[in-house]
């Protein structure tokens, strides 16, 4: 495999950016000019000695906004661990490089945009969860790399991705039309990593928990759900667990995604906003395309629908259950568990019962095993799809219970567990394996719903406690916040990073600068004033009574009555993307 360049020095001058390759025997540098943007190589001798020089970590890719193009690059790293002998990095922090040397050409709004473009970079790139390697394919599952060809090993790292996990791809576009520049840059994953190293009956082996976040429909909580016309699913995550123990290497993959047709539940004020099914599309047509896709890449689907089926939930799993059986193929079949009624009353043993229910499916798929000469012994045949409304809180438990059955499986085949025993037994390992499931809920909730995820004492402690329930109250809290106030701006972001949305200099205007009605601000001013009259009226009492009463039924009444106003038209106070969405679904 082409294997990328590790290690970094840039060189700045007013007139170009040198990268230089710092691996031993390396003498590439890739020379990007900031006035004509192009990109070639050169080698170490033609760096000028008037350049300003920095250690980097690597390239993320160029991104054009109002002022023109910038350079970001990879300033932190941190090591994750090693993944079959080879090194695997965390992204921690990042720096956004204007190619130009000034901004004075542009005008007062067109800088203003330009550092809200810049804002909005700063906060995809402040969101934990980056991960590269520089010389192995982090975006393929070890099954999956296993039935390679020859010739798909020999191309460089980029070329080779599972598109699908590319964070950066977006970033990358003019790296990628070069294939000469292929070893100055890799692709980014972006979800959750954890490795570690294992004692159970003094065998040591190396644990790892992988979850690679679709970059295809992503975006935040509530503006997107469901499916796009291409069959892509939103916060649609592949799972893997590996182990790796005297030169074996076993893996366990599960997939989590939205309720795969088309949906839509637009914040509005409401703790928990209606979901709604678009009426006027053909949902199997995109339904079909997202299982043809999801069986040729995983075989076999089991569909674990885990919703209310009682409540606003009911009709999605009910249209859920009617797509499966008109789709009518033997390869996807379908169970629902209504996770809340089943659980309820602090009842978490009773999710045991969908265990034992999927238990002879998960034996038939099986998992992915090979021995240390390559040789295939056992195949996954097919992979549980998750889901709840969210993918999150109750998707990560059920996850969680499932990758522990095949682990138990996996390590009483390798004889590192022996007949009879039980991995919840062995307590340090226990521990460790249920605090990295629960930091993998905590990551993924973060990326789409802005929050830790909830029920995670569950999975840390396997019992619900008191502690928990707190701690999840004010986790929704801020999601309740998060998602009506300032996800907006967070979907748009995603959307800039991606290249959902292109921003083109010429352009005078921008859609950042749409006007807000004139409600949005002077309704929660005129809410406030009469809550606060109606409060100074009942401290500060009048001549009588009834005069004192009346003046706070007033301002109680007008107080009341604009806060069941603006509750009424709770769209229009929420904050919305401005920037331009594909495959909007509703």
């Amino acid at each position: 495999m082409a294997t990328t360049y590790s290690s970094f020095n840039l060189h700045t001058t007013p007139e170009k950016f040198y990268i230089e390759a710092c691996d031993e025997g390396a003498n590439n540098v890739l020379v990007i000019d900031r006035v004509s943007n192009d990109m070639t190589l050169t080698v170490k001798e033609d760096i000028p000695p008037s350049a300003v020089s920095d250690p980097i970590c690597g390239i993320l890719g160029t991104i054009r906004l109002v002022a023109g193009m910038y350079l970001i690059i990879i300033t932190k790293k941190r090591k994750v661990g090693d993944l079959l002998g080879h090194t695997v990095w965390k992204a921690t922090d990042f720096h956004v490089i204007s190619y130009k040397k000034t901004i004075l050409h542009m005008t007062d709004s067109q800088m203003q945009d330009n550092r809200t473009f810049l804002s909005m970079l700063h906060g995809v790139l402040t969101t934990d969860g980056f991960y590269f390697s520089t010389d192995y394919d982090l975006t393929h599952s070890l099954q999956h790399l296993a039935y390679t060809s020859p010739e798909f090993q020999e191309t460089s790292l980029l070329e080779r991705a599972d598109q699908r996990f590319v964070w950066n791809r977006h970033l990358l576009r003019g790296f990628i039309a070069q294939p000469e520049l292929h070893r100055f840059v890799y692709p980014v994953l972006h979800g959750f990593m954890t490795m570690t190293t294992c004692c159970i009956n003094g065998k040591i082996f190396e644990w790892t928990l992988i979850s690679r976040r679709s970059c295809y429909r992503a975006g935040v909580r509530y503006y997107v759900r469901g499916i796009d016309s291409e069959g892509h699913a939103a916060n649609f995550v592949e799972t893997e667990q590996i182990i790796q123990y005297n030169g074996f290497k076993a893996s366990f993959v599960q997939t989590r995604g939205s309720i795969p047709f088309y949906w839509s539940q637009r914040p509005n004020l409401k703790y928990k906003p209606t979901p709604h099914i678009n009426r006027s599309i053909n949902h199997l047509d995109g339904f079909q395309r997202h299982f043809d896709s999801q069986i040729t890449l995983y075989g076999k689907q089991v569909i674990l629908n885990l919703v209310n089926q009682k409540g606003c939930e009911k009709p999605l799993e009910q249209a859920f259950s009617q797509m499966v059986s008109n789709l009518a193929n033997g390869m996807v079949r379908y169970i629902a568990f209504d996770f809340h009624k089943e659980c309820s009353r602090m009842r978490w043993d009773r999710l045991q019962i969908l265990v034992d229910a999927v238990s002879a499916m998960q034996d038939e798929f099986g998992y992915f095993l090979v021995d240390p000469k390559g040789k295939v012994l056992i195949q996954q045949d097919g992979t549980f799809r998750s889901n709840c409304m969210d993918c999150l809180d109750r998707t990560n438990v059920i996850q969680s219970l499932l990758a522990r059955r095949s682990l138990h499986f996996q390590l009483q085949s390798l004889a590192v567990l022996h007949i009879g025993q039980r991995i919840e037994e062995q307590a340090d390992f226990e521990k460790m394996y249920k605090n990295a499931w629960a930091d993998n809920a905590n990551a993924c909730a973060k990326q789409y719903a802005g929050t830790g995820a909830l029920k995670t004492d569950f999975t840390r402690t396997g019992k619900r406690t008191q502690w928990g329930l707190v701690m999840d109250g004010w986790n929704s809290m801020i999601r309740y916040i998060k998602n009506n106030f300032s996800d907006g701006f967070r979907q748009d972001s995603i959307d800039l990073f991606l290249g959902n949305y292109a921003v083109d200099e010429m352009d005078l205007a921008t859609p950042l600068h749409e006007p807000r009605d004139w409600k949005f601000l002077t309704l929660p001013i005129i809410m406030l004033v009469a809550f606060s009259m109606c409060v100074i009226c009942f401290l500060m009492t009048g001549d009588t009574w009834t005069e004192t009463l009346a003046y706070v039924l007033f301002w109680g009444t007008a107080s009341v009555g604009t806060a069941a106003f603006i509750l009424f038209n709770g769209q229009e106070f929420v904050d919305t993307p401005k920037l331009f969405q594909k495959q909007k679904t509703d």
